[in-house]
């Protein structure tokens, strides 16, 4: 069974920093493609930032580019998001998710499994 478990959110003033981390216990993937999603209260889940098995390839939502960084470490089969100069509308919970395949869009279907989420508060 898989389980992602995702950490490191809180409550943060804008212009602050957080870095979530997320460890998938279980199964690994000869190839895999990890990515962060956030939801906010009464909005559908939205796509953050996704990276590839070979870490050089990453992606990033025009919101968050240049604030956000995707990194991973596949000997600890973990990935994190370094959040820097956080705004009030980047409160929300932060989700962690696991593609089997390569991933070309942005949408949710094309990822096979979840974290619990890790919620993000972002005062002004």
């Amino acid at each position: 069974q898989v389980q992602l478990v995702e950490s490191g959110g809180g409550l943060v003033q804008a212009g602050g920093s957080l870095r979530l981390s997320c460890v998938v216990l279980g199964r690994t993937f000869s190839t895999y493609t990890m990515g962060w999603f956030r939801q906010a209260p009464g909005k559908e889940r939205t796509f953050v930032a996704r990276i590839g098995w070979s870490a050089g390839s990453t992606y990033y939502a025009g919101s968050v580019k240049g604030r956000f960084t995707i990194s991973r470490d596949n000997a600890k089969n973990s990935v994190y998001l370094q959040m820097n100069s956080l705004k009030p509308e980047d409160t929300a919970v932060y989700y962690c998710a696991v593609a089997k395949g390569v991933v070309r869009t942005t949408t949710i279907f094309e990822y096979d499994y979840w974290g619990q989420g890790t919620q993000v508060t972002v005062s002004s």
